[in-house]
């Protein structure tokens, strides 16, 4: 079993059941979350006794890592395999101001089916149990740690919908607040746009930040990329939004890929600054990162500004997203689909032609689910 997926409480249940002090608990929770060690050897106020039943029960995570690469901005890209051969991605970015931020995946592939993601192209696998969310940024917190630095963000923008997978992913947020030392505003949960998950969110008085996803400012448009437009169209979208801000007096923020010739025109612009007017919010415009399964072009310099412009004649804050990783394919998905790529290659020469573990096409029953 794996240490991480026991939180404290369960710990000292464990604990008590081996007849030893439960503020051993404690001592454990510290050598593993604020000095980050991976050797239960390494825990040394601990009586050699303990460790060796430690040792005998639990192991130091699930992930198994089979790829990690480095950006020349310093971004890192990991890619895991789960026990069931199933892949996700996690990524840490490192800023020029000290914040060290983990982007984390939810679900293994994503059924939303987004025609310009790499995770939406391949489709919805299973759900990650809460210790598996949790895991990615503990990995990350571990190595900060050893160089005595310190995670200090988390967005729930890798791979898979938040929302979707929504007592889990609570489940691991709570974690990462209680066990990583993560406020709930350095946390921030991205989604499509699940309009009654977004309602079930603002009552659960977590201070996390919220992003959508949203891409177009029409019904007609946004359904072309974003096929859950049409279980939750705009109007149900933006209705949730307003309750989600009203409830936490948090402002959101609206992803917005600029994709040349479509989400970059004057006539987008000025279709989003009427939608958002004066709803406390900030828009990201992200330049688009291209992957093989979409012919789309990342907008220029020149109409990532132009289209900001137009946004502030409607009072609507924006700024350009930072790009980062993109010589990694740090993109959301476009590692997994590279190795499943491999993958497929390799059984092709050896003649076996089983399936791909996470290259199922199916949808999320979200996306027609009466009541989610």
């Amino acid at each position: 079993m794996s240490i991480y997926n026991f939180p404290e409480k369960e710990l000292k249940l464990i604990l008590q059941e081996w007849k030893e002090p439960q503020f051993r608990a404690k001592q454990i929770s510290s050598w593993l979350y604020t000095k980050g060690v991976k050797n239960f050897d390494e825990m040394l106020d601990l009586p050699k006794e303990l460790r060796e039943k430690l040792k005998g029960a639990f192991h130091f995570g699930s992930l198994k890592m089979v790829s990690h690469q480095v950006s020349k901005d310093g971004t890192q890209k990991l890619a895991y395999e789960l026990h069931d051969g199933q892949i996700i991605e996690s990524v840490l970015m490192p800023y020029d101001d000290g914040r060290r931020t983990a982007c984390i995946s939810s679900q293994a592939g994503c059924g939303m089916g987004c025609v310009f993601c790499a995770t939406g192209q391949m489709g919805f696998s299973r759900q990650l149990t809460s210790g598996e969310i949790f895991e990615q940024a503990q990995q990350f917190s571990s190595e900060l740690r050893r160089k005595n630095e310190r995670l200090s963000n988390i967005v729930m923008m890798g791979m898979g919908e938040p929302l979707a997978n929504y007592d889990n992913v609570l489940d691991a947020i709570r974690r990462f607040n209680d066990e990583l030392g993560i406020g709930a505003r350095h946390i921030t949960i991205s989604t499509v746009g699940i309009a009654p998950r977004i309602r079930k969110l603002a009552e659960e008085g977590l201070q996390v930040g919220l992003a959508i996803s949203l891409h177009q400012a029409t019904n007609e448009k946004r359904s072309a990329l974003m096929p859950v437009n049409k279980r939750f169209n705009i109007e149900e979208l933006l209705s949730a939004c307003q309750y989600f801000i009203d409830k936490t007096n948090r402002r959101i923020s609206f992803e917005w890929a600029l994709i040349t010739g479509q989400t970059d025109t004057n006539e987008s612009a000025h279709e989003l600054g009427k939608l958002l007017e004066g709803m406390l919010c900030h828009v990201n415009v992200i330049p688009l990162n291209p992957t093989k399964g979409f012919d789309g072009k990342p907008t220029s310099k020149a109409g990532v500004d132009r289209f900001i412009s137009i946004l502030a004649e409607y009072g609507v804050p924006a700024t350009p997203r930072t790009r980062r990783g993109i010589d990694i394919d740090a993109g959301c998905g476009q590692l997994k689909a590279e190795l499943l790529r491999k993958r497929r290659l390799q059984k092709a020469n050896d003649g076996n032609d089983g399936n791909d573990a996470g290259a199922s096409p199916v949808t999320s029953p979200l996306l027609s689910q009466e009541n989610p």
